[in-house]
C-alpha cells in the first residue's frame, strides 16, 4: 500500500517502517535555483502594500506546495516568514489545496539557545547573579511560543519544529549540569504541551550534541535533527543507543554537499539510509538545511540516492 507523504512521515515519527523513508528540509533555500523564484521573507512582506499581503501569501504557500510535490517531501516548512497572522494564511491556504495529504511544520521552541556573541557573556553573568530571573524568563518564553502554537496548531499546522541550538562543535554552550537546570525543564514542559495539543514535534539542535543527549531525549520529542556529522555525530551510533526511542532526521554532511567530491557526497547519503532506515523511526535530510549556495546538483545528487535506496 502506497501511503500519503504525512501517512508516511507518521510512522517514522512513530518508530516504525513506512513504505519508504520519508524526506524533508528544515529549510530549502534552492528555489531560485530548482524554478526560478525565491520564497516570501518577513522583509519583502512588511515592505509590501497592504493590498498585495494576502495575494503575496497565497502564492508563496503554492511555492511550498510546489517543492514539496517536485521533492516528494513528507512535511512542508513554513520558513522564511515569521508573522502568526500570515503564517495561518499560508497553513490554510495550503491545506485548502492538498487536504491532509502532507505534514505542516513552523517554529515553536521557548527554550534557551546559544547566545550571539555580543550577548553571551551577558548572558553568563545572567545565569549566575539571577537564577531566579532567567527561570521566570524561561517560563515566560514557553508560554509565548504555546500560545503562539495554538493559534498554528488550530489553523492546520500539525508539526512544530524547536529550533533553538544549543551546541558549538565542541559540546554544549552550557554545562550539562546548567543545561538540566535551565533548558531541559522547559524543553520537557514545551514538547508534552505541544504534544497534549495533538501535535507532532521534532527538536533541532546542531553540534556535538552527545554530553546532553539524553536529556533531550528524556524529554520525549518525536524526531530528533539534525545528527550533525560535521561535530562528530555518528547516526550509527545514534541509533544504536536511542532508535528505541526518538525518530532520528538527518546527518547528511551538508559540508560535502558545498565543497565535496560526488564519491563523497554519495557515500554520505548512502551510510546515512543504510544506518538510519533499518526498522523504520528514520527520515532522510541534511545535516542542516539546503542552504543558499549549495549546488542544486549535489542536492539532487543525494535525492537521486534517496530515491534509489528509500523502500522498505
Amino acid at each position: 500500500m502506497v501511503l500519503t507523504p504525512k501517512e508516511r512521515a507518521i510512522m517514522a515519527l512513530s518508530l516504525k517502517e513506512p513504505d519508504w523513508v520519508p524526506t524533508f528540509e528544515l529549510e530549502f533555500q534552492l528555489t531560485q535555483e530548482l524554478l526560478g523564484k525565491d520564497y516570501l521573507t518577513q522583509e519583502m512582506l512588511e515592505r509590501a502594500p497592504a493590498s498585495q499581503r494576502d495575494r503575496l501569501l497565497k502564492e508563496n504557500a503554492e511555492l511550498f506546495i510546489e517543492v514539496a510535490r517536485i521533492l516528494e517531501y513528507s512535511i512542508i516548512p513554513l520558513q522564511a516568514v515569521s508573522d502568526v497572522d500570515a503564517l495561518i494564511t499560508m497553513t490554510k491556504h495550503i491545506r485548502g489545496i492538498v487536504g491532509d495529504k502532507y505534514m505542516i511544520w513552523a517554529h515553536a521552541d521557548g527554550t534557551f539557545a546559544i547566545p550571539d556573541g555580543e550577548s553571551m557573556v551577558e548572558f553568563a553573568f545572567w545565569l549566575f547573579d539571577k537564577p531566579q530571573e532567567v527561570h521566570a524568563k524561561a517560563r515566560a518564553n514557553v508560554e509565548r511560543e504555546i500560545g503562539r502554537a495554538r493559534k498554528l496548531f488550530d489553523a492546520g499546522v500539525d508539526c512544530f519544529i524547536l529550533c533553538a541550538d544549543y551546541c558549538f562543535n565542541q559540546g554544549p554552550f552550557m554545562s550539562p549540569k546548567m543545561f538540566g537546570e535551565y533548558v531541559t525543564p522547559y524543553l520537557a514542559e514545551n514538547i508534552a504541551r505541544l504534544k497534549e495539543m495533538g501535535a507532532w514535534v521534532i527538536k533541532h539542535t546542531d553540534g556535538d550534541i552527545m554530553p546532553i543527549i539524553d536529556q533531550i531525549i528524556e524529554c520525549e520529542p518525536h524526531g530528533l535533527h539534525s545528527l550533525d556529522p560535521m561535530a562528530g555525530i555518528d547516526i550509527a551510533e545514534v541509533k544504536e543507543m536511542y532508535g528505541d526511542k526518538v525518530c532520528l532526521i538527518g546527518n547528511v554532511n551538508c559540508a560535502l554537499l558545498q565543497t565535496g567530491t560526488p564519491e563523497e557526497i554519495d557515500a554520505s547519503a548512502e551510510y546515512c539510509l543504510e544506518h538510519g532506515k533499518p526498522e523504520g523511526g528514520y527520515i532522510f535530510s541534511t545535516s542542516n538545511v539546503a542552504f543558499k549556495g549549495m549546488p542544486l546538483e549535489n542536492y539532487l545528487r543525494i535525492h537521486d540516492i534517496w530515491k534509489k535506496r528509500r523502500h522498505y
